[in-house]
């Protein structure tokens, strides 16, 4: 069994009782709240075996604990079952690129990987370690995390600039045989399709009727695009600041292009506006606005789902007076587009069943499965669930175990 995460500081103090102060007389905590939770961060490791005496020490330490790494030596694989290394995650980031403020930093992101790893725990039963590195290198992040990866079960990948973190991830699951997973993509990839699943079906629709634009090339809207061509969309364009990422333009970097490739069969170009006449579907990853005419300017029953934080690209007041079902980021509006409805289930399922990697089709089935917690509350106002709903990490670890076995990726 894995450790716990737990914070044991009080409400009021730090776990060293220190009470350091702002650039002021008094500490930032009377101040702001979410400086009092940060406190002391946000979590610790918890032994899950007591030491009372020294028959404790001697098992759980010198010497018993060498017939455990004498027997791991020998049979490599038994380090899944003496050690915690099947039940936790490396949450990895260089900083570049945490969540609406950019490029901060390692230091900087540490709050954010904190928060990343508790919700592991809370959500999915996973226990996870924040590894902040102070290098930005492509080269230099893969071989970091590859000497790492021993001690860990998976990779989950955080808050990396785009374009860089779609080599990252490629090149890191070439060189390991654990699951590396890049949430900023593949994490709103599969929320997004679960409630678009669900907005399809109460409109009596299928996928493939629907035509999406997507506002953002960058690492969601990639993978965005890419599950939703994978689950059998009708069409889908991307737009980046330059417009519809289309073949005749001149202008696309490697990924780009090869997003031209498979995306934008209706041969759009032009500005994101233009796009969305008569689209189905926008979902918005961007940030940005866009003009109430263009959204005005859907198919009737059109579904959008504007996903930047704090900041829809679409107001919700404004998306309702021409959308059958709207869904933003936020968790003060119906429809959260939330990152933690997928990854703790995903990696959990993974996990449980010493999955290589993440492939395709598990993530399919997370979205799947995701979509059916909703199953006949199903309404304009609910088409996925609430973090809350503690129906969410099993059936996502579920289906994704079950997938996990049938491509072949599972290990037990």
């Amino acid at each position: 069994m894995a450790a716990e995460i737990v914070n044991p500081r009080s409400d009021s103090e730090s776990r060293n009782g220190h009470t350091e102060q702002g650039n002021g007389a008094e500490p930032l905590d009377s101040f702001d709240p979410a400086f009092a939770l940060h406190r002391g961060g946000k979590m610790a490791v918890q032994a899950t075996v007591p030491i009372r005496d020294k028959d404790d020490l001697s098992l759980a330490y010198t010497p018993g604990v060498a017939k455990v790494c004498s027997a791991i030596a020998e049979q490599p694989d038994l380090v899944h079952d003496y050690t915690w290394k099947s039940q936790v995650v490396a949450v990895v980031t260089d900083g570049t690129a945490v969540l609406g403020l950019g490029d901060i930093g390692p230091e900087a992101s540490l709050p954010v990987m904190e928060g990343k790893a508790i919700l592991f725990k809370q959500f999915g039963g996973v226990d996870a370690v924040p590894i902040a590195l102070n290098c930005t290198d492509v080269d230099e992040i893969v071989e970091t995390v590859v000497r790492l990866a021993p001690s860990f079960g998976g990779v989950n990948l955080e808050d990396i600039s785009a374009p860089r973190c779609f080599e990252i991830e490629k090149r890191l699951q070439e060189r390991l045989d654990i699951p590396v997973f890049h949430d900023d993509q593949h994490g709103t990839a599969v929320v997004s399709l679960a409630a678009l699943r669900n907005a399809a079906r109460l409109s009596g629709r299928t996928l493939g009727e629907l035509r999406a634009v997507i506002s953002g090339a960058g690492a969601a809207g990639v993978a965005i695009a890419k599950m939703l061509i994978e689950a059998g969309i009708g069409d889908v364009a991307v737009a980046d600041r330059k417009g519809v990422v289309s073949r005749d333009r001149e202008d696309l970097t490697p990924i780009k292009a090869e997003l031209a490739s498979f995306t934008n069969r209706a041969g759009l170009s032009g500005s994101l506006e233009s796009a969305l006449a008569g689209a189905d579907v926008f979902i918005g990853v961007s940030g940005g606005t866009v003009p109430e005419p263009a959204v005005a300017s859907m198919a009737e029953g059109a579904f959008v789902f504007a996903m930047a934080n704090p900041d829809p690209e679409v107001h919700p007041e404004v998306a309702h007076k021409y959308a059958a079902v709207v869904a933003t980021g936020r968790s003060d509006f119906p429809n959260q587009i939330n990152n933690v409805l997928a990854f703790p289930g995903i990696f959990a399922g993974a996990l449980q069943v010493r999955a290589s990697r993440i492939t395709e089709g598990m993530k399919l089935a997370a979205a799947e499965a995701l979509a059916s917690v909703v199953g006949d509350d199903l309404a304009a106002d609910y088409v996925i669930p609430s973090p809350f709903d503690e129906r969410v990490a099993p059936a996502v670890t579920a289906a994704v175990a079950a997938a996990a076995r049938a491509e072949g990726v599972a290990r037990r």
